[in-house]
């Protein structure tokens, strides 16, 4: 499996990795979230992680370009799990064509079943 991780908070990559991290999966790192479009047509992931906060394009907005790219045909479908700050989030999380959203802190066991019921 590939996942494709978008946050620029390390603590947040970190738990993301320590939790669906295993010998047969590799991840990759968009530390802002304009270099998420770019990093999925070089490598298409099987899922995206994207925190609501990244640098200056957050996850709503990554995931809505996601959608208009999928949409015009210029990517594939890419299941997209995003990590809320507060609750008060989800509506627009799930606006924006997420398929599923967990609100911070995070914890090992939360991120496994959101990701295996979402990847493919």
């Amino acid at each position: 499996m590939h996942i494709l991780v978008a946050t620029d908070a390390q603590w947040v990559l970190d738990e993301v990795v320590a939790a669906l991290g295993s010998p047969e999966t590799s991840f990759t790192v968009c530390t802002n979230g304009r270099d998420v479009t770019d990093a999925v047509s070089a490598r298409t992931p099987d899922l995206a992680v994207l925190d609501s906060q990244i640098g200056s394009m957050g996850g709503m907005a990554v995931t809505m370009n996601l959608r208009l790219d999928e949409t015009g045909g210029r990517l594939p479908h890419i299941p997209v799990l995003m990590l809320l700050d507060r609750d008060a989030d989800a509506q627009m999380a799930k606006r924006s064509g997420c398929e599923a959203y967990l609100v911070k802190p995070l914890d090992a066991l939360r991120l496994q079943r959101a990701a295996k019921e979402i990847a493919r």
